[in-house]
């Protein structure tokens, strides 16, 4: 077995999966969106010291499954500093005290591996990983050979989401809940711009959109439930629209046998349902995760670590590094 960790932001996870039948054994998430939702986005000091509540009470349920580990597993990037920090420092506790080697996983990896858990992987694959923090189109020909083919030159997609929300004090996430006032609100009110409509690059940006949601706001003033309704539904409607021209244009170059959406994000069902309309109409394989997985969890940290364990790729305790931001896949 082996135990895996996340704490790259703000969500203080622990797992346990079965090395021969990819088996979750345990698994146990504790979100801190509650103590964020005040500030409008993660508070990077608070989410470490919740880290450091939550991690050991979550750990205490997992000692009986101590003596059968064979390796500890944590996020080492990227992610935030001080928050993945507490994850490293429980890992090589772990590591050191019961004598088992470590793995460093990378995180993005472990979102595109929540395709897999509990299953047998399927590369390869193209990827969409859309999250707080990444909007990047991935080419993932097989565990060791990932590349990253398109991303963000500004905020990304999950971002922006938690940006409109916060502008109209609707709360943290944002993604949910500007879902949820899309489904009451007119997506063809306010005529948004499309980012980056004119670029042949198949790249993507969402600071303008932000802007220009930010000057209807201003523009209306005091706004009513359904001039909040309707904004969500017209930045929904842009921001997907951005995401869906950038996908078909890759599209065109080459269409894949499988395609894949993945992170906290991919939850949004106004991306989903477009994405499956286009891969239908291209008879393309389309792989989603349990909507449970979408978030950042230790179960696909695991998952990652078991493709890890296979081929002896081990980090020593004194070696493992923390990064904030990655270029490529490792």
């Amino acid at each position: 077995m082996i135990l895996s960790i996340e704490s790259s932001c703000d969500d203080s996870s622990i797992a346990i999966t079965d090395i021969k039948t990819k088996k979750l054994i345990y698994h146990k998430k504790i979100s801190q969106e509650i103590q964020h939702s005040c500030y409008g986005g993660v508070v990077p000091e608070l989410a470490a010291r919740l880290h450091i509540e939550a991690l050991p009470k979550i750990l205490e349920e997992t000692k009986e499954y101590f003596s059968k580990l064979k390796a500890v597993a944590v996020t080492n990037a990227p992610g935030l500093s001080v928050t993945l920090m507490e994850g490293v420092t429980m890992a090589k506790a772990l590591a050191l005290s019961l004598n088992l080697p470590l793995i460093a996983v990378n995180h993005l990896k472990g979102h595109i591996y929540s395709l897999f858990i509990e299953k047998d992987e399927v590369l390869p694959c193209t990827i969409l990983l859309v999250s707080g923090g990444h909007t990047q189109i991935i080419e993932a020909s097989s565990f060791a050979d990932m590349k990253i083919i398109a991303t963000t030159l500004d905020d990304s997609f999950g971002e922006s989401f938690d940006k409109v929300s916060k502008m109209m004090n609707l709360g943290y996430p944002g993604g949910p809940i500007v879902q949820e006032y899309a489904l009451k609100g007119d997506e063809n009110r306010f005529d948004f711009p499309v980012p980056l409509r004119q670029s042949p690059n198949i790249e993507f940006s969402y600071s303008g959109l932000k802007n220009a949601v930010r000057l209807e706001i201003e523009k209306i003033g005091e706004l009513n439930e359904q001039n909040k309704a309707d904004i969500c539904a017209s930045f929904q409607k842009t921001a997907v629209a951005h995401i869906m021209q950038k996908i078909k244009k890759y599209f065109k170059k080459n269409i894949p046998t499988n395609f894949a959406i993945v992170g906290g994000a991919s939850a949004n069902i106004y991306l989903r349902t477009q994405i499956e309309d286009l891969c239908s109409k291209h008879k393309t394989k389309l792989h989603l995760s349990q909507l449970k997985y979408c978030s950042d969890n230790a179960a696909m940290i695991g998952r990652v670590a078991l493709e890890q364990y296979k081929i002896n790729d081990f980090t020593k305790i004194e070696d493992i590094d923390i990064q904030t931001r990655i270029k490529v896949f490792k």
